[in-house]
């Protein structure tokens, strides 16, 4: 261990509130068969490019009633190697990459400026599937961020127009006033400019995608990006 590696502390004896969550989390069902379908994955099959796997999955999950499945977590760091994530939406997906929006200026938007990297994660329990991404970050054309902005619903163009996201907020009534004014302004100015908001693409490097089995014999296929296109592997679950 290295003199700025930090240490782990042991672990407390466990208190009667954590052994009773635990009894309750250990009660919880993994893919219930009542309410999950977990499908046979046979990575022969599998396309020779990971984004139209990932857009079959998708229309698979959508058709099985995932709740939300264009939702995703999306991991970055910061200046200092320090990790974050959190939940954004999917706004596309093509052979460049997967695509998302955000405030340069946000938490995640001044990470990114920091380190264009990233990493996303899909979880679609209503099949037992994940998909994972990972790969450098590229910020589009400002023509490309406001048409999408522009595209979407008058409360994601209010959203956007309330800005100061992951700034300190002073107190909710703030909150109010701002996002009334916004919302007084997106239904005035459909197509009010918002120069903070940014594209970003990720263009991945690998791709993993993951089927649930019953027995834990779980499918991982790896997709890695080559010069001439995409080589693809098998991992161990």
């Amino acid at each position: 261990m290295t003199a700025d590696t930090p240490s782990l502390s042991p672990s407390p004896a466990p208190s009667s509130l954590s052994s009773g969550f635990l009894r309750s989390l250990r009660a919880l069902r993994v893919w219930d068969p009542q309410v999950t379908e977990l499908p046979a994955f046979d990575p022969a099959a599998a396309p020779a490019e990971p984004s139209a796997l990932f857009v079959g999955w998708f229309a698979e999950a959508v058709a099985a009633g995932q709740m939300e499945p264009h939702t995703m977590s999306l991991a970055t760091a910061d200046g200092e190697g320090q990790p974050d994530v959190r939940i954004v939406m999917l706004h596309d997906v093509d052979a460049r990459g997967w695509h998302f929006a955000s405030h340069s200026g946000s938490r995640k938007g001044r990470q990114l400026t920091a380190r264009p990297y990233a990493a996303l994660g899909f979880y679609w329990p209503v099949l037992g599937r994940q998909v994972r991404v990972r790969g450098r970050v590229v910020i589009e054309p400002a023509s490309v961020a406001q048409a999408d902005l522009h595209a979407r619903s008058t409360g994601a163009l209010a959203a956007a127009l309330t800005g100061r996201q992951s700034e300190v907020l002073s107190s909710y009534e703030e909150l109010e006033r701002a996002s009334e004014a916004a919302w007084a302004r997106a239904e005035r100015e459909p197509d009010a400019p918002v120069p903070s908001w940014t594209a970003y693409v990720v263009e991945p490097d690998e791709v993993e995608f993951f089927q649930g089995d019953a027995r834990r014999r779980h499918v991982r296929l790896n997709y890695r990006r080559k010069e001439d296109g995409w080589s693809t592997e098998m991992l161990w679950p």
